[in-house]
Formats: C-alpha cells, structure tokens, sequence
C-alpha cells in the first residue's frame, strides 16, 4: 500500500520519515504473541492503551529523553533500529529477538547487515520495556514502544512531534536469512532501491524522504572506504567527494590496517540533530 506524504513543508517531510513505517504488515524482556492463522489483525489507533496503559508515552518519553541527554547517539541508533525492525517482517519487533541458546538458526539482531547497530538503541527499548511492565505489565507490545521511541527521537533530535498509531503485534518470526534481501545497503544502485522500496509499497518519494534520516547518525568506514582510495576499481578516489572531505574521511579511515568500528558522521556540524 503506497503512502502518501506532503511534500509543502519540510516539518511534513519528517513527520513522513517514520510515519510510513506504521503500517503494521522477544527478547527475554518483551511481550511476545504468538503469531497463528486465526488471529484477526488490530485496528491501530492512537488511543488503544487509553484504558489499559493511558500513561505509556509518558513513561516511555522519560527514558527517551534521558537516553537522549547521556547518549545523544541514541537518537540515530534508534531511529535505525526501528527501520531495519519494518524492512524485515513489518514493524513487530522481531528485531529484539535474539537467537536461542544451541539453536543453528540465528534471529535477525543477529544477522550479518545487523551487527554494526549500535546498542544504545537496544538498550533505549529494553529500559522503556522494562518501566513500563512496572506500571502496565503484560500491556504494551515491544512493536509499539519501538515506534513510540523512535518518534520520541525525530522530535529531540529536530523534528516534529506526530502522533502514533498502536495496537501493533510483536513477532515471533525471527530469521536472519530474511534480512539481506530485505535491507538496502552501501552499494545498492539507485533502480535496486527504488525495485526495494516498491515492495514495501513504497514510492519513489518515499526513498527520497527516508534516505533524510541520513541527516544524523554516523557511517562504519568499511562501507564507503572503497570510495576513499579505489573508487569503481581505478585506483583513485571517488571523484565526486570534495577535496576537504576526502582529506578528513581518510584521515579517519585508511586504506588498510584500519579500525573496523571507526565511524564518520554523515553530518560533521550536527551529528544528532536533523
């Protein structure tokens, strides 16, 4: 189903970022519900825990903003988690689940496109889980406080505040063999995202607006080092990538011999706000 996002104002820009994402298709620590053919879909809205958790985003809210003021990098990892949860198996949660101890098949967290997220994000969730069973204890799904978390962010980060639709299911189905074709990546050609994003149901605004959220967070060198020093196999860099820029990026990521887990903001002046 294609969404359809204002285009006036660059705040409906952003509101749209995540927006989109809310259309619904376990950790130790999250509500888990069985997944069976017999359950009828919830009707999301705004006020589904109105009588069984009216507070929830409240409390979510005030482990949001304390993340936000100890761990700015909070805001970005989550953000993503919450993108790369939707991408998979719709926005459940699933990617909370980690593998179960002796089992050979491995959970999403635990899949290859799926190791550099960073664990603020995690933690983000775990911690508003965990206050909020304290006050409504089997309520509220782990789906639902992930994308009330990642709204918290849009909005301490810069953005705007939007209200969000819950009711959302979380998922048992975790497979980290769904996640590859699932996710774009580094090197993924413009008409391989836009045929990605067209299975999600999603136009080519849609790419543009959530290729934003780019505005924050950082990048791992070993996904554009190839442009640094050998760009499209010549042996010279990217020549697109301004001469200052390219003196920094190198400075931070060698050719060789680098740290795997350095990272270079994808905005130098304001890494965590959009």
């Amino acid at each position: 189903m294609p969404v359809l996002c204002p285009s006036s104002s660059s705040s409906s820009i952003f509101t749209c970022l995540l927006i989109i994402f809310f259309l619904t298709i376990n950790s130790s620590n999250c509500l888990a519900i069985t997944i069976n053919a017999t359950r009828r879909p919830r009707q999301l809205s705004v006020n589904y825990y109105i009588k069984s958790c009216p507070q929830v985003e409240q409390l979510i809210g005030s482990i949001t903003s304390q993340q936000f003021k100890e761990a700015p990098v909070s805001a970005p990892s989550t953000i993503r988690l919450f993108f790369h949860d939707c991408f998979v198996e719709g926005c459940d949660a699933s990617i909370l689940r980690a593998t179960k101890p002796g089992s050979k098949i491995l959970a999403e967290k635990d899949a290859e496109d799926n190791k550099d997220l960073r664990t603020e994000g995690f933690d983000t969730i775990m911690r508003a889980k965990t206050l909020v069973e304290s006050k409504c204890p089997g309520v509220v799904s782990c789906a639902d406080i992930l994308a009330i978390a990642a709204r918290d962010f849009v909005h301490l980060a810069g953005g705007p505040y939007y209200q969000v639709k819950k009711g959302r299911w979380d998922g048992k189905i975790s497979m980290a063999t769904r996640v590859p074709y699932n996710l774009p990546h580094a090197n993924s050609t413009v008409d391989q995202m836009i045929k990605l994003f067209s299975s999600k149901g999603l136009t080519v605004q849609d790419l543009v607006v959530l290729s934003g959220a780019h505005s924050i967070g950082f990048a791992h060198c070993k996904h554009f080092v190839g442009r640094l020093y050998d760009y499209k196999g010549t042996k010279q860099p990217d020549p697109s990538i301004d001469p200052r820029l390219l003196k920094a990026l190198k400075m931070s990521c060698p050719h060789v011999g680098g740290n795997a887990d350095i990272v270079a903001p994808f905005d130098v002046t304001t890494p965590v706000l959009i």
